[in-house]
């Protein structure tokens, strides 16, 4: 956030304007349409060893939309080098085009012509991983949000579609396979060892959409029949050698495809569906049109190098990416504020897919536990937007938890207001109107308002407000009427740029039990408007234990002053499953704060560990769901629970307090989970969702034993290292003895290192591992991490396993009172953002919570931030997408200059 103006003075003491600092914001509100449209692009790639060649023809014409006359064209362009370019036919002088840093200007243009613009450059020299660059022997795009103007001049904005033809042609030796979007056309020879191929994507797409790869890569090949009896031709590229890890994501790409047609009625639409995966990418995947470009983190899987979470990630992504067919391609984005348009619809719909694949209670769960820990933090913080926000520096800085989980919350509000029918009614108005353009977010909620007559001026509140509103309940039971009443008051605290907020329009999902445990009438779905509102329950004919906030049913924080007890009938008894999830958490998080107070630690009551008991013991709940019951909040929940009460975080307390309820935990129910895990025996060789939850009971038990008795029990961790063949169980092992005294930890790290040095994502998790073990020694085992023959600071994977699992996944290191934890991430942000801005930048998110720590630990993150910023924005100092958070941080909190 900037700062606000300067209050003007009277004319006789005027003073200048001071000069705004830093780089300029772009505004929601300044948008316009294009001034020109493209109808197709015909580019031509010519790849030699240190030079690609990129020849663009483009077909254009007026916007009829833009009525101003004699309009110059502009183009988009950075870091090529400009050959020529010609309009109609006629090279163009330097006296006919302005040309700078930004992008290209031509000054007259006719209504309809074709530009023809040569330019080159080399991606070996292209670090940053976004437009054409060298990825492990292969080269690769990355053209979301503005990678584009990297590779040709071009409009690169998201509202200009147009239909791309795409010729390659380079070494047949070093590159034979060649891909871009859409349909093959034609292939051949091209003499000198060369040759080329032809492709074109019959959708108009926008450039940000393109993709092409260039490589000696292996190919998985398989087929999908679509309900309309078409056959698509489904591949999977990947380095040679590393087809035998493709076939969880093959699965879980037909499992998308058929969910598509079924919950949606969506069909694929070309003739072939590729991806490939990459060693070198800033996101996780893209989804390109026909052409998804996987981080291979996210698409190599195998239970015996993944780890069940890494499996899950895979479906997930490949679920999600697929998704984007139509909400993200078919039908894009107007403007880069609408970001959310797509993503948070698609978020949606990859968590109806893996509930629907799996199971929708851990999916929920699984969800809220992301959002609360990523995106109530940033609602929390400096960095605080809206799900469609109102500015930006640069649009890279906004892939946030906001417009991904908050945007998926939006949506999942809209399907619980309007029902399963309404929703599909919704969804398919909205195809109807806007396949095949570019929309905004308000499109979207006009087509679901129309589908089903809804007024949605005051749901749109969510697009446009930021922060996490607050629920403060009330209740009073009338023995003689049989009547409940219930207050709700909704509020929401100020955010950067935000003092005063509306109410919100919502849905409040809450059940009633009775004295059995049985639900009096199912669940109601309240909707809230007013700032406060008031419900009446008759006919109920006892007093119940209520159940509120079923399934977070809205991205809220609820204030209700549950007894102990009414959180352990819930516990045991709610039909709801997360909001049994919940209880268990509530009182969680109420012993854990209350061992924070005094020098003594508070231990949690025997009721509390005796209903613990009876969940670990209960085989009619899922594995998977007793093992989240089961886990403590983190220390970062912690933290963030802290700050929600307006509370200064201190690391060391948080993190004494936490393993001290742990460990009485543990030490009171030590017999209990010895003889669960025994009783768990799960196949290595699966990874099914049965499977994985009960490796994750297993392990949880394993965690708790070693809590209890570490050097009774780390033999256990050591046995289960060496001897597993599933790597859930190797990494959970690992992460046990990294983070204890026991003797066997370095034996333990030096045999994983070995077993695994030549698999380099597997390598990954043991950086990781180390980064974030409870140690006082780690700040100093990172240090050295960071110069071990491991580590690249070029790879984004390796970046987020090592500064990445220290800044954002070790509170208790990371906030040392010494600073060092401090100093070491900083000092590796500014190295990476010398490579990759984007990466950088999301590293130095680790910093953005500094206002919520006590004023030691402020003083000295201050002191970091303000280093970084002193050096500005551009040549010589530090990029925008660092300098946008940076200032942010600092800025955010300050009280308006007057």
């Amino acid at each position: 956030m900037f700062r606000p103006p300067l209050k003007k003075l009277s004319a006789k003491r005027r003073k200048p304007a001071r000069k705004q600092e830093g780089p300029r914001p772009v505004y929601r509100k300044d948008y316009k349409a294009p001034a020109y449209l493209v109808d197709t692009a015909a580019l031509d790639f010519d790849i030699r060893d240190k030079r690609t060649r990129v020849a663009a023809t483009l077909q254009m014409r007026r916007n009829p939309a833009r009525t101003e006359k004699n309009l110059p064209l502009w183009l988009d362009g950075e870091g090529q080098d400009l050959i020529s370019v010609s309009l109609n036919g006629r090279t163009l002088s330097a006296r006919d085009y302005a040309l700078s840093e930004h992008g290209l200007q031509i000054k007259k243009v006719p209504a309809k012509f074709t530009v023809e613009i040569v330019s080159a450059h080399d991606p070996q020299k292209n670090t940053t991983l976004s437009g054409l660059y060298a990825s492990g022997g292969m080269l690769s795009t990355q053209c979301e949000a503005e990678g584009f103007r990297r590779i040709a001049y071009y409009p690169d904005r998201p509202d200009v579609l147009a239909k791309f033809t795409v010729r390659i042609e380079a070494d047949a030796k070093t590159y034979p396979v060649l891909l871009s979007n859409g349909n093959l056309l034609a292939k051949g020879k091209a003499g000198g060892g060369r040759h080329w191929v032809k492709w074109r994507d019959p959708h108009p797409k926008p450039c940000y959409l393109f993709a092409l790869v260039a490589g000696r890569l292996g190919k998985v090949s398989d087929r999908f029949v679509t309900k309309d009896r078409r056959r698509v031709l489904l591949e999977i590229y990947t380095e040679p050698g590393n087809g035998d890890r493709v076939k969880i994501a093959m699965d879980a790409l037909k499992a998308a495809m058929r969910w598509d047609e079924k919950a949606y009625g969506l069909s694929y639409d070309l003739d072939r569906f590729m991806i490939v995966a990459v060693s070198f990418f800033n996101m996780g995947a893209m989804e390109n049109k026909g052409l998804n470009i996987f981080n291979s983190d996210c698409i190599l899987a195998r239970p015996d190098i993944a780890t069940d979470a890494d499996i899950a990630f895979v479906e997930r992504v490949v679920g999600h990416e697929y998704f984007h067919n139509w909400t993200g391609n078919r039908i894009t984005c107007r403007d880069w504020f609408q970001l959310s348009l797509k993503e948070g619809l698609t978020v949606f719909r990859e968590q109806q897919f893996v509930g629907a694949m799996h199971d929708d209670a851990l999916e929920r769960v699984r969800a809220v536990r992301a959002l609360r820990s990523r995106q109530f933090a940033e609602d929390a913080g400096p960095t605080a937007h809206p799900v469609r926000p109102d500015s930006y520096l640069t649009i890279d800085n906004f892939y946030t938890a906001t417009v991904y989980e908050k945007g998926a919350e939006v949506c999942r509000m809209l399907h619980t207001l309007l029902g399963a029918e309404g929703w599909r009614r919704g969804m398919q108005l909205y195809v109807k109107r806007h396949d095949g353009s570019a929309a905004t977010c308000d499109d979207f909620a006009a087509a679901m308002a129309d589908a089903n007559r809804m007024d949605r001026a005051q749901f749109m509140r969510w697009y446009e407000q930021a922060g996490t509103p607050r629920l403060a309940v009330t209740s009073k039971y009338n023995a003689r009427q049989k009547m409940l009443s219930l207050t709700v008051r909704q509020s929401c605290p100020p955010t950067p740029g935000q003092a005063a907020k509306k109410p919100f329009h919502m849905p409040f999902a809450v059940g009633l039990l009775d004295s059995e445990g049985r639900d009096m009438g199912g669940t109601h779905v309240l909707q809230l408007r007013a700032p406060v509102e008031r419900f009446s329950f008759t006919k109920v004919p006892e007093k119940p234990v209520l159940s509120l906030l079923r399934g977070f049913s809205a991205p809220v924080r609820l204030e209700y002053n549950y007894s102990d007890e009414d959180l352990l009938f819930l516990l045991a008894h709610d039909s709801d499953a997360f909001s049994r999830y919940e209880a268990g958490q509530t009182l969680m998080r109420k012993y854990l704060l209350a061992a924070m107070k005094g020098k003594k630690t508070a231990a949690p009551p025997p009721a509390f560990t005796d209903a613990l008991a009876r969940v670990l013991a209960d085989r009619a709940i899922a594995p998977a769901m007793t093992a989240l019951m089961l886990a403590l909040p983190s220390e970062h929940e912690i933290g963030l629970e802290l700050a929600a009460r307006g509370q200064l975080i201190d690391p060391d307390r948080v993190h004494r307090a936490r393993e001290s309820v742990r460990g009485q935990i543990a030490g009171r129910l030590e017999a209990d989970f010895a003889a669960r895990m025994q009783g768990l025996k799960p196949d290595a060789r699966k990874a099914d969702g049965k499977t994985q939850g009960v490796r994750a009971l297993r392990n949880l038990c394993l965690g708790y034993l070693m809590a209890a008795d570490e050097k009774a029990y780390a033999p256990a961790a050591m046995k289960q290292l060496r001897s597993s063949n599933s790597m859930t169980d190797q990494v959970v092992a690992l992460a046990l003895l990294a983070s204890s005294a026991a003797p066997e930890r370095k034996p333990a790290l030096d045999h994983f290192y070995r077993r695994w040095q030549n698999h380099e994502l597997v390598i990954n998790k043991w950086l990781a591992v180390q980064a974030g073990a409870s140690r006082t020694d780690t700040a100093a085992a990172v240090a050295a991490l960071l110069r071990h023959k491991a580590y690249d600071r070029k790879n984004p994977n390796k970046l987020r396993a090592l500064a990445g699992a220290f800044g954002h996944g070790n509170p208790w290191r990371f906030h040392a009172p010494d600073g060092s934890g401090y100093r070491l991430v900083a000092a590796e942000v500014r190295a990476a953002d010398r490579l990759n801005p984007q990466a950088a930048a999301r590293l130095a998110l680790a910093f953005e919570q500094w206002r919520a720590f006590e004023p030691k630990r402020q003083k000295l993150m201050e002191k970091e931030l303000k280093a970084l910023r002193a050096l500005g924005a551009g040549k010589g100092g530090i990029s925008r997408n660092l300098f946008e958070i940076v200032d942010k941080a600092l800025v955010a909190g300050k009280k308006p200059r007057k």
